[in-house]
């Protein structure tokens, strides 16, 4: 994936102390009950959001709708050369770019163990340069914050929160997710938020592939040594869901880079996943999402906030669940643009596209996710959710949640 982190300098600091004791208890995300199993168009969503639709298979094959079939042979794709390893093909020309394009057969058993724990971080760093633009709106750089490890199993005190696969022309990519609910299905979301950077290559790039959610990932939170004969069942308890269609910002699409760019503050998607196997719903089968809070508050009026994640760029090795909380602050990079949260936090790449939530009248709420952060791994920072991102939500439930 490409997410989060780091300034030129290294910094040391003392811990932030936060002023709210007792958030870290008052943020985790206990599941209330628990399954088993392992350009645009206007219609499809509002101006500002960026969405399309993927197919998925079912049992052995890939079964295709005839309206995604076509556009698939319109796009020059045969559906089982796909499957059998032409989506490997990123040539120039055919790396679907535009919102129309997207599109992500299943192939099943893809995402297998040792494929999940072979993938790499996407990171998403920022230069000084790209700091120094911020013409002094910026807050003073955070304290690092110490991420710590979340308490196992993940599914009792973090359900909502898994990784999210994707293959890009580098190879096999990780980021960071999180179940949320779904307001036109209550109680049956398949929705899942993360970073614009996980689904699509921003400016000159295009969409990535074999993109999939996987909740509560290495749920006992086993070490590498565990793992080494690890099943998928062990992997992915609550199975492996493929995002068959997709949303994110047309700022990032236009404007995102390898350093965030003008695109960083419009950082975010939302996935809708079908099940590899299996009949119920996303939240159904992890027992909990998160409501997304949209507005969009000043880093002022947010006592705390926690980043939860997979960090997979070292120390780390993205097998672990962490989280930060700290006091947030406020990061410009450009007086042009909206300015986004910043917290102390030691997390790493791979932690991309992890919910950062907060406590909105004893509920807690994903207020942002991360995006970007300096190569010294000392801070985040993510999106303000407003909007444009309340706008790409609505259309994602509302063309295509219940399906």
């Amino acid at each position: 994936m490409r997410s989060t982190h780091r300034s030129a300098a290294s910094r040391r600091g003392r811990r932030t102390v936060l002023a709210a004791a007792g958030l870290v208890a008052a943020l985790a995300l206990t599941a209330t009950a628990c399954g088993g199993g392992e350009k645009d168009k206007a219609d499809a969503r509002p101006s500002g959001a960026a969405s399309q639709a993927a197919d998925s298979g079912n049992g052995g094959g890939i079964e295709i709708p005839a309206d995604i079939a076509d556009r698939l042979k319109e796009n020059g794709i045969d559906v089982d050369e796909w499957k059998d390893g032409g989506w490997r093909d990123w040539d120039k020309d055919k790396w679907l770019s535009e919102a129309k394009d997207f599109v992500n057969p299943m192939i099943e058993g893809l995402w297998k163990p040792e494929r999940m724990k072979s993938a790499k971080e996407a990171d998403k760093t920022i230069t000084t340069q790209d700091a120094a633009a911020d013409q002094g709106v910026s807050d003073p750089e955070p304290a690092p914050v110490e991420a710590e490890a979340e308490k196992t199993p993940y599914h009792e005190n973090a359900a909502p929160v898994g990784k999210v696969f994707f293959d890009s022309p580098e190879g096999s990519m990780v980021c960071s997710g999180t179940v949320i609910k779904d307001v036109n299905h209550p109680g049956k979301s398949n929705l899942v938020w993360t970073a614009g950077h996980c689904v699509h290559a921003g400016g000159g790039g295009g969409w990535y592939r074999n993109i999939a959610f996987v909740p509560s990932y290495n749920d006992l939170g086993k070490s590498e040594a565990e793992l080494a004969d690890a099943t998928t069942t062990e992997m992915a308890p609550y199975g492996t869901w493929w995002a068959d269609w997709a949303s994110t910002s047309n700022q990032w699409i236009q404007g995102g880079s390898e350093t965030g760019g003008d695109g960083a503050p419009y950082d975010y998607s939302v996935l809708h996943v079908k099940p590899e196997q299996g009949g119920k719903s996303l939240e159904e089968t992890v027992g909990a999402a998160l409501e997304v809070d949209f507005s969009a508050p000043s880093a002022t009026e947010v006592p705390s906030i926690g980043a939860w994640g997979y960090p997979a760029a070292a120390p780390y090795n993205g097998l672990t669940m962490f989280q930060c909380v700290d006091r947030p602050g406020r990061l410009s990079l450009s007086p042009s643009l909206p300015t986004m949260y910043r917290i102390g936090c030691t997390m790493t790449g791979g932690s991309s596209g992890g919910g950062w939530f907060r406590v909105v009248d004893g509920e807690t709420k994903l207020v942002s996710n991360t995006s970007i952060g300096p190569a010294d791994s000392t801070w985040l920072a993510g999106p303000q959710l407003g909007q444009e991102a309340e706008a790409m939500y609505e259309s994602m439930s509302k063309a295509y949640g219940g399906q």
